[in-house]
């Protein structure tokens, strides 16, 4: 007699009982449990979440009215603003999928993105028209809407939209009848890669997983309702780490920062008195750098997340002795931004500063709604011995894991080997389970929370007719963390000096690419002619050579 299971007959899901995970969600409920709660913070304005629901609204209608929905790409490049707060919810509630670019990147790379991303819509400020300019000058036909968002606090630039940010609002309606997604795995964000060999990858994540990762945030960090949270981090970066969204959900403020200046953190700290905030090792080092008579007033426990290159001791200690409780945390924007977080133990607080920040530097363990995060062998996909010294990859398993990178299935299926994502970062695992990264396996370059891939800063060099040969690796930095440090073999009778080469590459890469030392000489090689970049790593001491 065949067994039929009392569990599969009769028991299926409906719209009582299950609903797509989006943090959509997290938006509209507090402004119906909180609607008086001042949501943003921005110069002068306070707006309160019933205002910010309802301009989230408006953007969603006004979108919609201009035929903007479902697989149709949204376009932002602004600073921490609200403008940019608001795009988080109004762009996916017509449907849509949020594209934030780096503020940082030139208009090559931005043109590439527009592009590949088939942008409809772009919001914009007019501090980064000159780069905007000449991007949108190579689309042609693909040019898309440019909706300028005006804000009298920008320097000075041109205006390139065709319609500004509250006119383009008032054509949407308030009470406009958005909905949750069709399907939780549906896109909600698209955020590129800094690419490192060719273009940048377009990491497209879910609504799902944007909902795990926010609670996650909120979990892992004990998040209390009502904070009031800086925003020292760019929204740009992997949506802000989820926190726009991490936000809504714990009916917080969000203190709005144009860009990081000490005296302007400080202020904004004291006067809406500040919990949270996030960012790079280089946003603490600014702050604890920063003359002590600014902490004046600021009574109130302060917690920052931290992530990047592994913050230094004395960085640790500083912010311990300006009342800024760190944690480290770790991920990539295939994986939400922070998926990992080195949670810290009891019987650490008992330990000396320099051995607390041994412990506090290692990546850690999964978010509390991320699967696993563990170290493999990327041969056998076998677990690595956990003793802190064999070395595997980085990888990760679970829902708030990328949906895969956009029209480039190769690289997806490459990515997704074996069943966990690949990191392409190399570490160990500690033998009370805690990931700990030794080496980057791509040679990427963490500085001040930024990837810089050394092969696009080596290309720029090479480009030097003087220049035979050039290697890139990471040199440790007390502000950024990690700057790139270039070793260059010149051809034989060719004269250059270190200034005249980081000029000829300023046209060529981003200003935080720019190598900040470099080294002439013959470089180490292989019996093959491969460059010996382990070498070089141990000759700077770098963070990323092989222990």
């Amino acid at each position: 007699m065949t067994h039929i299971n009392p569990y599969a007959w009769g028991l299926d899901k409906n719209s009582a009982n299950f609903v797509a995970l989006s943090p959509l969600s997290f938006l509209e409920r507090t402004a119906h449990v909180h609607p008086q709660r001042t949501a943003l913070v921005y110069g002068r304005l306070r707006q309160s979440w019933a205002e910010t629901y309802a301009r989230c609204r408006r953007l969603a209608g006004a979108l919609a009215g201009r035929g903007i929905g479902a697989g149709d790409t949204v376009a932002v490049m602004l600073p921490n603003t609200p403008a940019m707060f608001e795009a988080h919810f109004g762009v996916p509630m017509c449907g849509a999928v949020l594209n934030t670019l780096n503020t940082r990147l030139d208009a090559s790379v931005i043109a590439f993105m527009l592009a590949h991303g088939e942008a409809k819509v772009l919001l914009t400020d007019r501090e980064f028209a000159g780069v905007i300019g000449p991007a949108l000058a190579t689309l042609g036909e693909r040019r898309p809407l440019v909706i300028e968002v005006v804000d009298p606090s920008a320097p000075a630039g041109q205006q390139l939209g065709e319609i500004d940010y509250e006119r383009f609002l008032a054509e949407g309606d308030p009470d406009h009848a958005w909905r949750l997604p069709a399907d939780e795995w549906d896109a909600i964000a698209l955020n590129y890669t800094s690419g490192t060999t060719g273009n940048p990858k377009g990491v497209v994540t879910h609504h799902r997983g944007a909902y795990l990762n926010s609670a996650s945030n909120a979990i892992a960090w004990t998040l209390p309702e009502g904070s009031v949270y800086l925003w020292t981090l760019p929204m740009f970066h992997c949506n802000g780490w989820c926190f726009p969204w991490v936000m809504a959900l714990t009916a917080g403020t969000s203190v709005c920062l144009r860009r990081v200046d000490p005296v302007r953190i400080y202020e904004l700290i004291r006067e809406h008195r500040v919990t949270h905030m996030c960012g790079a090792p280089i946003v603490y080092s600014l702050m604890i750098s920063a003359p002590p008579e600014l902490r004046a007033g600021i009574d109130q426990p302060i917690k920052g997340l931290v992530a990047g290159a592994a913050p230094p001791a004395a960085v640790i200690e500083g912010c311990e002795a300006a009342g800024i409780e760190t944690t480290h945390v770790y991920g990539l924007t295939e994986v939400y931004g922070p998926s990992a977080i080195c949670a810290k133990q009891p019987e650490w607080s008992a330990l000396p500063v320099v051995e607390r920040a041994r412990l506090n530097s290692r990546q850690g363990v999964p978010y509390p709604l991320q699967q696993a995060v563990t170290v493999l062998d990327p041969l056998t996909m076998q677990p690595v011995p956990a003793d802190g010294e064999t070395i595997g990859e980085i990888m990760f398993r679970g829902n708030a894991v990328m949906k895969g990178y956009l029209k480039n299935p190769s690289a997806t299926q490459e990515a997704f080997a074996g069943g966990w994502f690949h990191t392409g970062d190399l570490g160990v695992l500690h033998p009370d389970g805690y990931v700990k990264i030794t080496d980057r396996s791509k040679d990427v370059i963490i500085s001040g929370g930024e990837n810089i891939s050394s092969i696009e800063v080596e290309d720029a060099l090479h480009h030097h007719p003087a220049v035979l040969s050039a290697a890139v690796v990471a040199l440790p930095d007390a502000k950024w963390g990690e700057v790139p440090c270039a070793f260059v073999e010149l051809k034989g009778g060719s004269i250059v000096s270190e200034p005249e080469l980081i000029d000829f590459c300023r046209p060529l890469l981003a200003r935080f690419k720019l190598p900040k030392q470099i080294v002439f000489g013959e470089l180490p090689k292989t019996s093959t002619g491969k460059i010996q970049k382990y070498v070089l790593r141990e000759r700077v001491r770098s963070s990323s050579a092989i222990e």
